[in-house]
């Protein structure tokens, strides 16, 4: 388990002084995929290089299985971070190696014997699907090729967790999608801890337990990331969840009669495929319109989201509503015409 603490790191710069985490506290489950989200400049990068020991925090505890590795220094910080993983936008593989070579570079540098490099090389090319690209050289490699031999190489030392910066920024759709399935695969197959620092909520959705959102160096909501779609509580989750907002609510407010609202309905799992809106017009005495929505699914989970205009009697309309969240639907009022 990672315990990260009231952890702060601050920059200096020519006597400037820029704080880039503040006062961050998280807790990251064993063979938990944990996304952190934001966007730029929100301190996602440093606090992952912070939790990596690839820089020193000012203050705080990062605390891996019981040890705050934020206090260890030569050998016992070096054995750390031999547990820790690192996956780069960029890749940052050797260009004059072969695939196998930067796989197993690694395991050089601690000095495995040469038939245990063999051996775990020729296990992860197959883990990522490259077995056939052993001795081909990155200038050879398509970018979701490149970024598979990254994930390999960053598991070659059998860590307890692998970072990973903005490891599809690079990548177009179809290929992102491939790699997030292997992240999700390794994580089932090996059990390994994924952290993912990312600006893209799709890659959240599609491949994190948990998440924090992160804003000018603060964590200001974490939790599954199913409750905080379904429920988010700050502005900017409802930002980043909020998909299906994206038109213009004041095109609908003029036609609003009154005593009626705009809501957002947020159905999940065994509900998203009821037929809730047809029930709700033959029970109440109300209009009912659909203005946007969509259903997707999120870490195996339905979800579906619509935004409703609500017309007709008051009292009507409030029961509606009212038997939407006895029906176990998220219901949010977006705008109502008698306020």
């Amino acid at each position: 388990m990672l315990s990260i603490r009231n952890l702060n790191k601050t920059y200096i710069n020519r006597d400037k002084k820029f704080q880039a985490v503040k006062n961050v506290s998280v807790d990251i489950q064993d063979g938990e995929i944990f996304g952190f989200i934001g966007l730029s400049g929100a301190g996602k990068t440093s606090l992952a290089r912070c939790i990596s020991m690839l820089e020193q925090s000012n203050s705080g505890e990062i605390i891996l299985n019981g040890t705050d590795i934020t206090r260890l220094k030569g050998r016992d910080l070096r054995e750390v971070r031999k547990k820790i993983g690192l996956v780069f936008q960029q890749f940052n593989l050797l260009m004059n190696a072969t695939v196998f070579d930067n796989i197993a570079f690694p395991l050089k540098i601690a000095k495995k014997p040469k038939n245990f490099i063999e051996n775990r090389v020729t296990e992860l090319l197959e883990l990522v699907g490259l077995t056939d690209k052993r001795d081909s050289y990155p200038s050879k490699l398509s970018g979701g090729q490149k970024q598979r031999v990254g994930i390999a190489r960053a598991l070659a030392a059998e860590p307890e967790m692998v970072i990973c910066d903005e490891a599809t920024s690079a990548l177009d759709p179809e290929t992102t999608r491939s790699i997030l399935e292997l992240i999700k695969s390794i994580n089932i197959k090996t059990g390994v801890t994924f952290i993912i620092i990312t600006h893209e909520m799709d890659v959240i959705k599609e491949l994190c337990h948990s998440v924090a959102i992160m804003e000018d160096g603060k964590i200001i909501e974490q939790g599954k990331v199913i409750d905080l779609m379904v429920n988010p509580k700050s502005n900017s989750a409802k930002q980043f969840f909020s998909k299906s907002l994206a038109f213009d609510i004041r095109d609908h407010l003029k036609e609003l009669p009154e005593g009626g609202k705009l809501v957002k309905a947020t159905f999940m799992g065994d509900s998203a495929l009821k037929p809730f809106i047809m029930q709700v017009i033959r029970s109440f005495d109300i209009d009912l319109s659909i203005l946007s929505g969509g259903i997707e699914s999120v870490g195996g989970t339905i979800v579906g989201e619509l935004i409703l205009k609500l017309s007709g009697n008051a009292e009507a309309v409030a029961s509606s509503i009212q038997y939407f969240k006895d029906s176990g639907v998220g219901i949010e009022v977006i705008y109502d015409a008698n306020l």
